[in-house]
């Protein structure tokens, strides 16, 4: 019987089977990585749990997002994982997620890697927050809040917000920081 290699600790060889068909080492994603520049000629959008929810929307709409959304999980707050989550149940063929939790040398516990760009990623999330927000006001007693919010989302362009947020945030820099 052979011994079997020795393993230093960390070097996981597993890859992470992506969307369009390829892979990739999930230690070759950085925590300041927004797209993955594939081999198959695309960019994938890439997210990890320590993104923080205002990486799509501003820290104010973040906030009553965590006030009015109860989450049955372990996490303590609605987050970035509950987002992606969404994203994963509209875009099932189009989302891959890699748990890292026994890897201590990556530095998050969960990826997300879509088939779509950075920006076609914040676009789909904040149609789905809008969605979610949509969904949340049809609940309510109150008439006017429900015309108020119809009226407000009827001049909302989810397009020219995420150009207008991208700005702002500048994610080509590593000193993004929420809005």
């Amino acid at each position: 019987m052979a011994d079997p290699a020795p393993r230093v600790p960390g070097d996981d060889t597993s890859r992470l089977e992506l969307p369009c068909g390829e892979s990739l080492d999930p230690h070759e994603i950085d925590l300041g990585m927004r797209e993955y520049s594939c081999s198959c000629g695309d960019r994938h959008a890439v997210v990890t749990d320590v993104h923080p929810p205002s990486r799509f929307v501003p820290e104010s709409l973040v906030a009553v997002l965590q006030e009015t959304v109860d989450t049955a999980d372990d996490f303590d707050e609605f987050g970035t994982p509950h987002l992606l989550g969404i994203v994963m149940e509209e875009f099932p063929d189009e989302v891959v997620v890699h748990d890292a939790s026994e890897d201590g040398a990556v530095g998050y516990t969960l990826l997300w890697v879509t088939d779509f760009e950075a920006r076609r990623l914040h676009v789909v999330v904040v149609e789905l927050i809008v969605e979610l927000m949509e969904h949340a006001i049809s609940h309510a007693d109150d008439g006017d809040a429900i015309t108020e919010f119809e009226t407000q989302m009827l001049e909302f362009d989810v397009e020219s917000f995420v150009d207008q947020y991208r700005d702002v945030r500048d994610f080509e820099s590593e000193y993004d920081a929420p809005v």
